[in-house]
């Protein structure tokens, strides 16, 4: 199977990619960062993606930035969470796969399986943010052991209140909302907070669709739940972000501490993958991805999200110097 992946240099392999798809698809040149792809306003049919209720937004937005140029291909962008769009780009359902999470070991073996060969790409940065109540005026800034005292398996059933979480929270019931099995974010959120993938209490309103975590807590005085820092600045008047303590002091998700790397540990990056069958055999595919590409700073700006530093773009071009040396 050929594989793409880029993940051990981080954010910065978005221009890597950007460029390795040019080298093997035969791309002709364009003007990266003009909004208009090499061959504007001639390919047409349709594209199909699936995924991340967190990285659809970013996918939408490209696709609405992307008819503008490109009036004839029709993106769809549907939300199964990150595992069910595997399933169905493995099963070959799927141009586009987005994720919140890098692929698995299970889910490479099927798409081996079926013959489908992908590429991976890192497409913005995003910090997950622990939300509550807009009243909730006690949980300023949690630790990451508090968080894990709120979610971990051995809570279920036991704690229950605020006031478990710590003796000076008032004595008010812990409403739980958060991402589904079959969501990247859930994998995310249980590995950084609880140690362990899929570790968690099932006492908890889950969901694929993170809209539903945002009119949850926003109708519950005492909940709390986590998703996608996106979702926060969509809805400021709905949810209010919790600054995070990982032992370094209290810190907030924002565009500055994804980037730095100071938020932590719920700082990650954001990824669609690409079949290579539908990249290099459908024109629409690749004209599509490639638009993506090459505007990713300003989709990730309309979509909320944490674009890719300078310094990521250069280390980027870096490695992508040492390609077929």
């Amino acid at each position: 199977m050929k594989k793409t992946a880029l993940r051990t240099a981080g954010p910065a392999s978005l221009l890597a990619m950007a460029l390795l798809l040019t080298a093997c698809g035969g791309q002709p040149e364009s003007n990266a960062g003009s909004g208009e792809s090499a061959a504007a306003g001639e390919a047409s049919g349709s594209v199909v993606a699936d995924g991340s209720s967190t990285v659809a937004p970013l996918t939408s937005a490209a696709a609405d930035m992307f008819r503008d140029v490109e009036a004839g291909i029709n993106v769809t962008v549907a939300t199964s969470g990150t595992g069910g769009g595997f399933q169905a780009f493995c099963s070959g359902e799927t141009d586009i796969s987005n994720a919140s999470r890098a692929i698995d070991e299970e889910e490479i073996a099927e798409c081996e399986a079926n013959g489908v060969e992908f590429t991976e790409i890192v497409m913005a940065n995003d910090g997950l943010s622990v939300v509550v109540n807009p009243e909730n005026d006690w949980a300023e800034c949690l630790t990451v052991e508090q968080v894990a005292t709120i979610w971990g398996p051995e809570s279920e059933g036991e704690v229950t209140n605020w006031n478990q979480v710590d003796p000076s929270f008032p004595d008010q019931e812990i409403g739980l909302y958060g991402a589904g099995t079959d969501s990247g974010t859930f994998d995310y959120f249980t590995d950084a907070i609880n140690g362990e993938e899929g570790a968690i209490r099932t006492d908890y309103s889950p969901s694929e669709d993170d809209n539903v975590t945002v009119q949850g807590v926003e109708g519950d005085m005492g909940a709390t739940g986590f998703l996608g820092l996106s979702y926060v600045e969509e809805n400021p008047d709905s949810l209010k972000a919790v600054d995070i303590d990982s032992g370094e002091g209290c810190v907030g998700a924002s565009q500055e501490t994804v980037q730095d790397g100071t938020y932590t540990p719920l700082g990650r990056e954001l990824f669609i993958y690409v079949a290579n069958a539908s990249y290099t055999e459908k024109p629409q595919v690749k004209t599509f991805v490639d638009y993506y590409v090459e505007n990713s700073a300003e989709i990730a700006d309309a979509a909320l999200f944490v674009p890719l530093t300078d310094e990521q773009v250069t280390v980027a071009q870096d490695e992508l110097a040492t390609i077929g040396s």
